[in-house]
């Protein structure tokens, strides 16, 4: 230890002292939750003394020593075990038993990012990254129905599932918005999901919308020979209403694989996504995170990354999230945090910002799980058979800004096609028509398998040829 550890050490009350180990044998033997936290201090405490009060609070204490405590609650304290001072960023260790053993993701956050984040001791505290010991996975959902299995229904491989979110956002009639399903999936497209804010307006009631889109689906199959799906939001003011929802498309003749249930994530809150995982097994689970830019944004200083986001989605159980689009679209984002977050929930093991992540349940070191790892990185299907040996795979789902002329960029960037595109203005503001931007999606999506320059395919492709037009004397515009 430095000698600006042990002052800083030195400088800790009787209570800190308790939160605080930066000589901690082995924070990775599989007893703790790890956290790494940008943090600065504020008022009269140093980083080590805002630390040590961060896993107070996180933990078993509060602003005082208690009397209550016992020598088995001293063995739940986080642990501040080490420190980066001049990037100002801390360690901490969370023994997981603190945690809901029911698997529950929410009591993790309500710890880890909870009352912290109004602490006067912080001017600036932003978990960075976590790590999950596999003991901890065990205890948790994880994703059942996963973009694979929607692969397989939809018969799609080797390259995006491509879709879009009806526009626009929201005013449209139950029958005017199946129409755009209806043209999007003519027009070659696998996937329409509702916008986050869809629910039972009054000019857009949910059961008709629900059986319009049912019949607008079967008239695609039937016209196009291939399967759709369509993602419903199921988000509600309670949960009779969400599980009422639910039923209503598991109820209304739909083909299994056909639908998703999508939620809001954030601010229907993770015990819906829970439920919704536990309940429904067998459908895809769509996270939409709206309001994660309250959270993640870089410029502020309080908050969570994109990548703890996306890590706890794939601990709760989604089947899918919206990851950003790496600078490529509209939405805030760069690809050291974007692509990393959908590596990080997509492959058995991942670099992420801090921490090497496996999940996997049983030890890297068996062979087995070296098999896993190295048929995953192949992009092969895993854990199809044996399942208990790692958590499955949770997909990006990628909109925002996106369009025809943009898919390639983003596959070279992402650096791979194991990902749902959702494409909103980039198919609807075709200068032709939906069906016509949908034709050119999937014509970039053509060009790029057959490694063709998407100018040089467009030369035979009407459609295409009038999306790079448009979209780029857009983008033009647009700066």
């Amino acid at each position: 230890m430095s000698s600006i550890h042990e002052d800083l050490v030195k400088s800790l009350n009787s209570k800190q002292k308790a939160y605080v180990n930066l000589e901690l044998p082995d924070p990775t033997n599989g007893e703790y939750l790890l956290g790494v936290f940008h943090l600065t201090p504020g008022g009269k405490f140093n980083i080590l003394q805002a630390a040590a009060e961060v896993a107070a609070e996180s933990s078993t204490g509060t602003n005082f020593k208690v009397k209550t405590e016992t020598p088995f609650s001293r063995v739940m304290n986080a642990l501040v075990y080490q420190l980066d001072l001049e990037r100002e960023l801390v360690w901490i260790a969370y023994p997981w038993r603190l945690f809901d053993r029911g698997g529950n993701v929410q009591n993790i956050l309500t710890y880890i990012v909870g009352n912290i984040l109004g602490m006067k001791e912080v001017s600036a505290l932003k978990l960075l990254d976590v790590w999950f010991p596999p003991s901890m996975l065990e205890q948790y959902d994880g994703p059942s129905y996963t973009v694979d299995d929607m692969r397989k229904y939809l018969d799609v491989y080797d390259r995006p599932i491509l879709g879009t979110i009806v526009k626009p956002k929201m005013g449209l009639t139950s029958a005017e918005y199946a129409e755009v399903c209806y043209d999007f999936w003519v027009g070659g497209g696998d996937f329409v999901k509702n916008d986050e804010p869809q629910a039972n307006q009054d000019f857009c009631p949910y059961d008709k919308m629900v059986k319009h889109v049912k019949e607008a689906m079967d008239k695609a199959v039937l016209e196009t020979g291939h399967k759709k799906v369509h993602s419903f939001n199921v988000s509600s003011a309670d949960f009779d209403t969400m599980i009422e929802r639910c039923e209503m498309i598991v109820n209304a003749g739909f083909e299994p694989g056909s639908y998703a249930f999508l939620i809001d994530g954030i601010t229907a809150g993770w015990m819906a996504v829970q439920t919704l995982r536990r309940r429904y097994p067998g459908v895809f689970i769509h996270f939409h995170r709206a309001a994660h830019g309250a959270f993640t944004r870089p410029e502020n200083p309080l908050g969570f990354s994109v990548l703890v986001l996306s890590k706890f989605a794939r601990l709760a159980g989604a089947s899918g999230i919206h990851t950003g689009t790496a600078g490529v679209g509209k939405m805030k984002g760069t690809p050291e945090e974007d692509v990393v977050a959908a590596h990080e929930i997509q492959y058995m093991n991942a670099e992420g910002h801090f921490f090497k992540q496996s999940w996997s349940k049983i030890p890297d070191s068996d062979k087995d799980a070296i098999n896993i790892v190295n048929i995953d990185m192949a992009h092969h299907v895993v854990l199809e058979d044996d399942s208990w040996r790692g958590m499955k795979k949770c997909c990006p789902i990628v909109s925002g800004g996106l369009n025809p002329v943009r898919l390639k960029p983003f596959i070279d960037v992402m650096g791979n096609v194991d990902f749902i595109t959702t494409m909103g203005s980039g198919v609807h503001a075709h200068p032709g028509s939906t069906q016509d931007g949908a034709k050119a999606l999937v014509q970039a999506c053509d060009a790029y398998l057959q490694k063709i320059d998407i100018e040089e395919y467009a030369k035979t492709h009407k459609e295409l040829a009038q999306a790079i037009e448009f979209f780029t004397k857009a983008s033009k515009d647009a700066m």
